[in-house]
């Protein structure tokens, strides 16, 4: 498998410089694909497969380095990390590629962000899918003031946290600017309101892994949302979950079924 990461270009908005990279088939349906906290477009979409599993099915595959991440800017200013103003960007980026909407995907923290894009600016989804964030998108993930302790800590030595050991060592792993993941992890958590989901109705597809204990559950965000399905990806936890195969395969007949209505 070539899980190499494709050739990046970048766009502005917001007074910030954006990477992203726009692959697959050219002449398919567009995916835009949005990343969680701490990794990238590559991390989360073309190591694990995603993009190959994507461009082999014939679709255009296209993910942002979310600000703060990546070959992005980073600020490292918290009121830079709403996801309000991260949805803004990957309207910006369909708007840059002349796009009127597309199939949006994301993980976790992009799981947030493609909500609030849906919310915002319903016309440019087609369709969702959340993964390894179900019903926490409204209720909350739990404390994660230690995290951003971790990530400002001098080493790993100095964090017993421990899912903030965790995320320190995915940062330390991904090379990552800890003070622009610091800030963005202070405000990057702004709730979904169950009001404001409640009125997403593209067909919407929630993976959440059953060893996960950060995302909340999925059915009860399904229950939530007219036009919604909860899938258990077995055995994965909320790392795990992101490149596993029955996710990708749930992924695939998910948007094959859209094809044929």
């Amino acid at each position: 498998m070539n899980l190499d990461a494709p050739a990046f270009s970048h766009f502005r908005n917001d007074g910030l410089e954006l990477a992203y990279f726009d692959d697959g088939d050219p002449a398919g349906e567009p995916v835009l694909m949005i990343h969680g906290f701490a990794s990238s477009a590559s991390v989360n979409w073309v190591y694990p497969g995603w993009l190959r599993t994507l461009g082999d099915a014939g679709y255009r595959v296209i993910a942002i380095d979310n600000r703060g991440h990546g070959a992005s800017d980073k600020p490292h200013d918290p009121e830079a990390y709403h996801p309000t103003s991260m949805a803004g960007d990957a309207a910006a980026l369909l708007n840059h590629l002349g796009l009127p909407d597309a199939h949006v995907m994301g993980y976790s923290m992009g799981a947030r962000i493609s909500a609030f894009l849906a919310v915002e600016h319903p016309d440019r989804v087609r369709s969702l899918i959340f993964g390894g964030l179900g019903i926490g998108m409204c209720d909350g993930v739990g404390d994660w003031d230690p995290i951003a302790d971790a990530l400002l800590a001098p080493s790993l030595d100095d964090v017993s946290h421990e899912r903030g050991r965790m995320f320190r060592a995915f940062a330390d792993q991904t090379k990552s600017d800890r003070l622009a993941l610091a800030a963005c992890i202070r405000t990057s958590r702004d709730l979904v309101r169950r009001e404001d989901i409640a009125k997403v109705d593209v067909p919407t597809l929630i993976g959440v892994g059953t060893k996960d204990d950060i995302a909340g559950s999925p059915t009860e965000l399904a229950a939530l949302m007219p036009n919604a399905r909860a899938l258990d990806i077995p055995n994965r936890d909320h790392m795990l979950a992101v490149g596993d195969r029955v996710f990708k395969k749930a992924a695939l007949e998910f948007y094959a079924e859209l094809a044929d209505h």
